[in-house]
C-alpha cells in the first residue's frame, strides 16, 4: 500500500512522463501565442496605420479636370 503512494524520480521527470510534457508544451504554446498577439496589438496601437495621400492625376480623379 505504501509503495503505491510513493512517486519515483522517473515519474516526475518531464522526459519520461508524456502527460506532464504534453501539458507543459500546451501551456508554453498558449503563453507564446498570447505574447505574440499582445505584442502585435501593442505595436499597432502605438504606431498605428499612417494614412498617405498619393498624388493623383487630375484626369483620373472622381470629377476629372480636363485642359
Amino acid at each position: 500500500m505504501s509503495q503505491d503512494s510513493q512517486e519515483t524520480a522517473s515519474q516526475k521527470d518531464i522526459a519520461t512522463n508524456w502527460v506532464t510534457s504534453s501539458r507543459f508544451i500546451f501551456y508554453v504554446s498558449v503563453f507564446a501565442l498570447l505574447a505574440l498577439v499582445l505584442g502585435n496589438c501593442t505595436k499597432l496601437f502605438t504606431s498605428g496605420f499612417k494614412k498617405t495621400t498619393p498624388e493623383v492625376n487630375t484626369s483620373s480623379q472622381y470629377k476629372p479636370e480636363y485642359k
